[in-house]
C-alpha cells in the first residue's frame, strides 16, 4: 500500500481514495499511479500508525517539501491531515502543502480550517472554471453548483493560514475560460497556474 510516494523531488502524501469530485480530466481514471510509483489505490485508509511508521521508513534523502495530494481529495481525511502535519513537522524540516479542491467545509462542516494554521505552509487550490454553472460541468461535485463559491470562499481564508495561495486550471477548458479563470484569481490576489491535461502516467502536479 503506497502512502508515501516520490515525484519531482518531493514527497507526497497519500492518504486518502475518496473524494467528493468527478472531475471530467481526472487522472484516477486513465492510470493507477504516478509516473514509476507503485499503485496509489488504497487497500484501506491508513491509520495514523501505519501513516507515521511509512513516513518513518521512506527514504526522505534530499526532500524538502511535503505534499499532501495522492489517488483522492486529502481533506476528506481533514483531520487526519493536521495529526499527520504535525508529525512531519515535529520529525523534519520539511515545507508541506496541501493539493485540495477546496470543499473541506461541505465535506465536513464542523472542521475549522484554523487548524492548519502553522502545519500548511502552501495551499494549491483546483479552480478548475471561471463560474459555478462551468464548475458543476467540469468538476461534478457532488454537492452541486454552490460547490464554486465554497471553494472561493476557502482559498480566501487560507489566504490568511498559510504564506502561499494558488489557484490551477486545466487546459481542457477554453482559452477564453482560462482567461476568465485568469481574471477572478486576479480580483482575488491569488496566482494561477495552467496545468496540461494528461492521459497517462507520465506527468502530474
Amino acid at each position: 500500500m503506497t502512502i508515501f510516494y516520490k515525484f519531482e523531488g518531493k514527497m507526497y502524501i497519500n492518504i486518502t481514495n475518496g473524494c467528493p469530485c468527478r472531475c471530467v480530466f481526472c487522472l484516477r481514471d486513465n492510470a493507477d499511479s504516478i509516473k514509476d510509483n507503485d499503485s496509489l489505490w488504497l487497500e484501506h485508509e491508513p491509520s495514523f500508525e501505519e501513516i507515521t511508521a511509512a513516513f518513518d521508513a521512506f527514504d526522505k534523502t534530499g526532500m524538502t517539501d511535503a505534499v499532501f495530494c495522492g489517488y483522492g481529495e486529502p481533506t476528506v481525511r481533514a483531520d487526519m491531515i493536521v495529526r499527520v502535519a504535525q508529525y512531519i513537522k515535529d520529525n523534519s524540516d520539511m515545507s508541506i502543502r496541501l493539493n485540495s479542491n477546496g470543499l473541506v467545509k461541505l465535506i465536513h462542516p464542523d472542521f475549522d480550517i484554523n487548524s492548519f494554521r502553522g502545519l500548511i505552509d502552501s495551499v494549491s487550490i483546483s479552480l478548475n472554471a471561471p463560474d459555478a454553472v462551468r464548475y458543476n460541468e467540469v468538476t461534478r461535485p457532488s454537492f452541486g453548483e454552490k460547490s464554486f463559491d465554497v471553494m472561493l470562499r476557502f482559498a480566501e481564508e487560507m489566504k490568511d493560514i498559510c504564506s502561499s495561495v494558488a489557484f490551477t486550471v486545466v487546459d481542457i477548458i477554453s482559452e477564453e475560460e482560462i482567461e476568465r479563470c485568469r481574471a477572478v484569481a486576479d480580483k482575488m490576489g491569488i496566482p494561477l497556474r495552467v496545468r496540461h491535461y494528461i492521459t497517462d502516467n507520465e506527468s502530474y502536479t
